[in-house]
C-alpha cells in the first residue's frame, strides 16, 4: 500500500513544478514480540527473561528511547543493565543524521543479541505511520511518530508495561496527557535497585550551580549572529588551538590571516577546547598582541579558584604588546564542539560528589563531574566526556564513561596513551580473520610461473633487534659491464590483501602500525605482518622488486618492476651490517653486496644533499626494558651506523622511481606524498637563533637553508649543529598523502626530501598507502587488475585524509609511550646531566639534555617569587641575565634532574640548576653518598633560602 504526498516548488526560472512522493507502508511489520499472535514472527531477541528491578515500575516493562536520549546517554545504554529496549525507525535515523559516531556505538548493542535491543519499522507500520502536517516542525513531527508507536504498543500488547523515556519535559507532558508512561532518563536510572553507579554515567546538560553564581566568562553570540557576522566579515570562523605550554592562551586558524590568530585569557579563550570550530571577533590593531614566553599551568585547587587566573592574566596584559605582534581576536561562539572522550584522573584533596577530573592531554581544562564513587575513582585511570560549559563555571561539565585500570599500572597507561591518540586496537574480528590464507601456507607452481624467481640471489634484510615485521630487503651484485644490479624487495602484502575484503577495510582504518615501546599495535594480522609477509631470513617469500642498473656513481642506467619469489639469505641488525662491513676477513658473496650497497649510498646521499635534501634531527630514544618485569631500566638515545643510512638511500631511491612510473600511468589518481613549504615566519627561532650564534640562516630555498645548517659549527659546542637542526624539524610543515588529481604539479614537491615526485612504496607491512602504491604499480605492470575506487581521485583523496590523521596520531602515540617510560625510569632517582639551553622563555629555561634526548623546563621563579626574581629577562635578544652569568639559546648547562610525582596524572621532571653557580639559586653538584631523600625534599628548602638571602 502506498501513501502520497504532492507539493508544488517554484524553480529558478520562476515556473512551477508539481511534486508527488509515494511512501509505501505495510501491514505486516513484526511488533517484535514472540508471543503476539497478530504479527507474522521474524526474530527477535526482546525476552521476558531479561527483568530490571525499578521502584518506580513493579512490573517487567521494556523501553522506548527518543532521539535526544540516545544521543546524549549513550554511555548509560551500553551498560548491560539496560535491556528489553525498542528502537524506532524514526529515531534510528534521526541518530545516524545527528551523529554518526554515536549511531555506530548504537548499532553495535542492537546487533548483540544479548543486549536485548529491538529494531521496529515504525514509519513504515500501517498503524504507526503518520503524515507530517502543514507547518509542523521535523522535531515536532518526529515527537508526533514515537508517541505514536508508543500508544500503538500499549493498545497492541495491553498485558505488558512501555515506559516513553524522554528528557524533552514538554514531550513527557504530551505523552502524559496521551496515557502514556513517561520518566526522564535520569529519574528512571535512579529507579534501578543496585545500580546507583549508573547515576554517575549520565550526561548532565544542566548541571547544579550555585545560587547568584558569579559569571566567569561572557556570553556567546546567537547561531543567527555568528552567521550574520560572517557573511558580513565582521567575524571568522575557525579551528581553536589550545597552547600546550600556556592555559590561558590559543590561537585559531583563519583562511584570512596568514598567521594564527592569537585568544588570551578567560574573554579571548571563552569556553572554547581544543580543536573546536569557533566564531572569532578580530581586534582593532592597537589592541593586537604577540605571543607570550610565559609558561603557565592551571595550578587551581578548586572550581572556584580565580585568584591564580587573575594574576596571571595581569602579567600577560603586561607585555603582550612588546615584541612580534600578531593578528588579535576573542571567542565570542562556539560554531561546532569537537568534544570526544578524555583519559585521565581524579584531582586529589576535594570532598564531596563534585569532583575534578584532570584530562591526560594538557591542552584539555579540568572538567567537573558527579560522583559518589570517589574514593574508589581516584586510584584509577578514567575516561570522562563533555557534556556543557556554563558561563558561570570555571571549569566544563561532564560525566564520568568508565575506569581503564589502576594508576600507573603499564597496561593501563598504554590504554591510555591508544585511546588518546584515538588509535584503534580492538582485537581483529572473526570476518577480518576468515580473510587470512589458512596454513600451512605454500607457494605453488602456479605462483612460480607468474613471478621473477629470485631465490638464487643473496638477498638480505638489515632492520632494527628485535624487528618481526621485515617490510624490506636488499642485494647488490656486479653486472659484466662494470656496472651493480641494485634490487629493493618489498613484501608484497597486497597479494594477500584483497580489494574491499573485510580484511582491507580494516587494514584502511587503522591505516599504519603503532609502535609503543613495549606494545605493537598490528596494522595487519600476526599471521601476515610477523609471518606470511615478513621478509624473514631462510624463509620463501612473495614480493614486489624494485630493480636498477647503476653505474659506479649510483647513476641509474634503467628500471624495472616486477613481482618475485625471494628467500633472504640473512635477517640483520644495522649493527651486524656494519660489523660484516667493516670486517676485512669476510669476503662472502653477502658481505660483497652489502659493502658495495653501501658505497653506492655515499654517492647516492652526496647527490641528494648537493640538491638541497635536508639532513634534519629530532632525539630519538631507545628504553632498555628488563625481559621478566617490562620495567624500563635504561633510557639512551639511538645508536646510528653508516647501514642505517645505506638502508634509507635505498628505500628513498625506490620510492621516488615508484612515483615516477605510477603517475605516468595514472596521472589523476596516483597516491602520492607531498612535503610543503613552511611559510617564512615559521622560521623565526631558527633565524634568531643563529643570528645571536653568528650565522646566517638563509631561508630563501631549501638549498640555501640546507647549506646555512652546514655551515653553523663552533668548535667549542659540539651539539650546536645538532639542537638547530632540531629547531629546524620543528619549523617544517607535515609530509602528507594526497591524489595526483587533486593538485597541481608544482605542489607535489617534497621539500625536506627536495625531490619533484615521492611516494610510500617501501612498508606495506606497516602502512596501507604503501598497499595501494603496490596495486597501482601491479597494475602498471601487468600483475594484477585494477577497480573503480582505485582510479577514483575524490575516493583517494578522502582515504588520504584518513591516512594523514592517522598517521599523525600514531606518531603522537609513540611519543606518549616514550615519555611514561621516561618518568618511568626516572621514578625515585636524581641525577646530574649535561645539557643545553634550547629555548629562552620569559619565566623559564628550555633544556635539552641529549643523553635521554629529553626537553624539560627549569623554572626560574615558582609560583608567587617572580617579583623577586633575581633573573633579568630581555625581551629583544631573548636572554636571562643574573648578575654577571647571561643565559642565550644553545648554552651549555648542568642541571639536576628528578621526577615531581605529587601529580601523577601530569608528573614532570623537575630541573635544578648545577653550573654555572648563581648563590642561592643553584645546588651543589652530587656527591657518591648524598641522601636521595633529602636531595628530593631540597627545592622548598632552597627557595626558603633564596628568600631570606634575598
Amino acid at each position: 500500500m502506498f501513501t502520497t504526498k504532492t507539493f508544488v516548488r517554484k524553480n529558478k526560472l520562476g515556473n512551477y513544478i508539481k511534486h508527488t512522493r509515494e511512501h509505501y507502508i505495510r501491514d505486516d511489520i513484526f511488533c517484535g514480540f514472540k508471543f503476539c499472535e497478530t504479527c507474522s514472527h521474524t526474530e527477535t531477541s526482546l525476552s521476558k527473561d531479561f527483568q530490571v528491578k525499578s521502584s518506580l515500575i513493579k512490573k517487567n516493562h521494556y523501553l522506548i528511547l527518543d532521539t535526544n536520549v540516545i544521543l546524549d546517554q549513550i554511555d548509560v545504554l551500553e551498560e548491560d543493565v539496560i535491556g528489553n529496549v525498542i528502537i524506532l525507525n524514526t529515531v534510528l535515523n534521526e541518530v545516524k543524521h545527528r551523529n554518526l559516531p554515536t549511531y555506530r556505538r548504537l548499532m553495535s548493542i542492537i546487533d548483540n543479541s544479548k543486549r536485548h535491543f529491538y529494531v521496529f519499522i515504525n514509519d513504515f507500520n500501517k498503524e504507526t505511520y503518520l503524515q507530517q502536517e502543514k507547518g509542523e516542525t521535523p522535531n515536532d513531527y518526529n515527537d508526533r511518530c514515537i508517541r505514536k508507536a508508543c500508544s500503538w504498543y500499549i493498545q497492541h500488547i495491553p498485558w505488558e508495561t512501555f515506559v516513553f523515556i524522554s528528557d524533552d519535559k514538554a514531550n513527557r507532558s504530551i505523552a502524559k496527557n496521551e496515557d502514556i508512561l513517561s520518566y526522564s532518563m535520569s529519574k528512571y536510572v535512579s529507579s534501578l535497585t543496585g545500580k546507583e553507579y549508573l547515576s554517575d554515567k549520565l550526561s548532565k546538560k544542566d548541571f547544579h550551580q550555585e545560587e547568584n553564581a558569579e559569571n566567569v566568562y561572557p556570553p556567546h553570540f546567537s547561531i543567527t549572529s555568528i552567521h550574520q557576522g560572517i557573511k558580513e566579515s565582521t567575524l571568522h570562523q575557525g579551528t581553536f588551538h589550545a597552547s600546550r605550554d600556556n592555559f590561558l592562551e590559543a590561537t585559531v586558524t583563519i583562511d584570512a590571516f596568514e598567521d594564527p590568530v592569537i585568544v588570551r585569557g578567560r574573554v579571548g579563550l571563552n569556553r572554547a577546547v581544543d580543536g573546536d570550530l569557533v566564531a572569532i571577533e578580530i581586534l582593532k590593531k592597537e589592541d593586537w598582541i604577540a605571543p607570550s614566553d610565559f609558561i603557565f599551568e592551571d595550578e587551581a585547587g578548586n572550581e572556584n579558584a580565580l585568584e591564580d587566573v587573575i594574576e596571571k592574566e595581569q602579567k600577560l596584559s603586561q607585555v603582550g604588546k612588546k615584541g612580534d605582534i600578531k593578528p588579535t581576536g576573542r571567542v565570542v561562539g562556539i560554531i561546532k564542539r569537537k568534544w570526544r572522550q578524555y583519559c585521565g584522573i581524579l584531582q586529589d584533596g576535594l570532598d564531596g560528589v563534585y569532583q575534578l577530573f584532570i584530562p591526560a592531554e594538557k591542552k584539555i581544562p579540568k572538567i567537573r563531574i558527579e560522583t559518589r564513587q570517589a574514593e574508589f575513582l581516584r586510584t584509577q585511570k578514567l575516561i570522562v566526556a563533555i557534556d556543557s560549559w556554563p558561563r558561570t563555571s570555571r571549569y566544563p561539565n561532564g560525566h564520568f564513561v568508565r575506569a581503564l585500570g589502576k594508576i600507573g599500572d603499564q597496561k593501563t597507561e598504554n590504554e591510555v596513551v591508544l585511546l588518546e591518540h584515538d588509535v584503534p586496537h580492538h582485537q581483529f574480528s572473526e570476518e577480518v580473520l576468515n580473510c587470512l590464507p589458512k596454513l600451512p601456507w605454500v607457494i605453488t607452481e602456479e605462483d612460480v610461473n607468474k613471478r621473477v624467481d629470485l631465490r638464487h640471489i643473496n638477498i638480505c634484510s638489515v632492520d632494527p633487534p628485535g624487528c618481526t615485521d621485515i617490510d624490506d630487503a636488499l642485494h647488490c651484485r656486479q653486472l659484466e659491464n662494470g656496472h651493480f644490479e641494485v634490487g629493493v624487495h618489498i613484501a608484497d602484502v597486497s597479494h594477500f590483501i584483497r580489494p574491499g575484503t573485510a580484511l582491507d577495510k580494516e587494514a584502511a582504518s587503522r591505516a599504519t602500525t603503532v609502535y609503543l615501546v613495549n606494545n605493537r599495535i598490528d596494522m595487519v594480522p600476526d599471521l601476515l605482518s610477523s609471518n606470511l609477509c615478513s621478509l624473514r631470513g631462510g624463509e620463501e617469500r612473495f614480493a614486489f622488486s624494485c630493480v636498477w642498473e647503476l653505474d659506479k656513481k649510483a647513476n641509474i642506467i634503467n628500471t624495472r618492476f616486477h613481482k618475485s619469489i625471494i628467500k633472504s639469505k640473512k635477517a640483520m641488525t644495522y649493527e651486524e651490517a656494519q660489523i660484516t662491513i667493516d670486517d676485512g676477513s669476510q669476503t662472502d658473496e653477502l658481505a660483497q653486496s652489502l659493502r658495495n650497497l653501501n658505497k653506492l649510498a655515499k654517492f647516492l646521499k652526496k647527490k641528494r644533499l648537493e640538491k638541497g635534501a635536508l639532513v634534519l634531527a629530532s632525539p630519538e630514544i631507545k628504553i632498555m626494558m628488563d625481559t621478566e618485569t617490562h620495567d624500563p631500566i635504561d633510557v639512551e638515545v639511538k645508536k646510528l651506523f653508516e647501514t642505517n643510512s645505506m638502508v634509507e638511500e635505498f628505500m628513498l631511491l625506490a620510492n621516488i622511481s615508484v612515483a615516477e612510473k605510477i603517475l605516468e600511468d595514472f596521472p589523476d589518481c596516483a597516491m602520492l606524498r607531498r612535503h610543503p613549504e613552511p611559510p617564512p615566519i615559521n622560521f623565526d627561532p631558527v633565524i634568531k637563533a643563529g643570528k645571536h650564534l653568528g650565522f646566517e640562516i638563509r631561508i630563501d630555498s631549501g638549498k640555501h637553508l640546507a647549506d646555512s645548517l652546514d655551515a653553523a659549527v663552533r668548535a667549542d659546542n659540539p651539539y650546536l649543529n645538532t639542537m638547530l637542526r632540531i629547531l629546524t624539524t620543528r619549523c617544517m610543515m607535515q609530509a602528507v598523502y594526497f591524489a595526483s588529481g587533486m593538485f597541481t604539479k608544482a605542489e607535489f614537491f617534497h621539500y625536506g626530501l627536495a625531490v619533484p615526485l615521492y611516494t610510500h612504496f617501501t612498508s606495506p607491512i606497516r602502512r596501507y598507502a604503501d598497499i595501494i602504491v603496490h596495486r597501482l604499480l601491479a597494475v602498471s605492470v601487468g600483475s594484477d587488475s585494477t577497480y573503480p575506487d582505485l582510479l577514483d581521485k575524490r575516493k583517494t583523496s578522502d582515504l588520504c585524509q584518513n591516512l594523514n590523521y592517522r598517521n599523525r596520531m600514531a606518531q603522537y602515540a609513540g611519543r606518549a609511550s616514550i615519555a611514561f617510560n621516561t618518568h618511568l625510569f626516572f621514578r625515585g632517582k636524581i641525577e646530574d646531566e649535561e645539557g643545553y639551553v634550547l629555548y629562552v622563555r620569559k619565566n623559564a629555561l628550555q633544556i635539552l639534555i641529549p643523553k635521554f634526548g629529553l626537553e624539560s623546563t627549569l623554572y626560574l621563579g615558582k609560583k608567587g617569587e617572580e617579583k623577586l626574581s633575581i633573573f633579568e629577562y630581555n625581551e629583544e635578544d631573548h636572554t636571562q641575565k643574573c648578575g654577571d652569568i647571561v643565559f642565550h639559546a644553545f648554552d651549555p648547562v648542568t642541571v639536576r634532574i628528578s621526577l615531581d610525582s605529587n601529580n601523577i596524572q601530569h608528573e614532570k621532571f623537575v630541573l635544578q640548576l648545577v653550573k654555572p653557580f648563581i648563590e642561592g639559586f643553584s645546588v651543589a653538584p652530587l656527591k657518591p653518598g648524598d641522601d636521595q631523600e633529602d636531595l628530593r625534599a631540597s627545592p622548598p628548602k632552597r627557595r626558603k633560602k633564596m628568600k631570606k638571602n634575598r
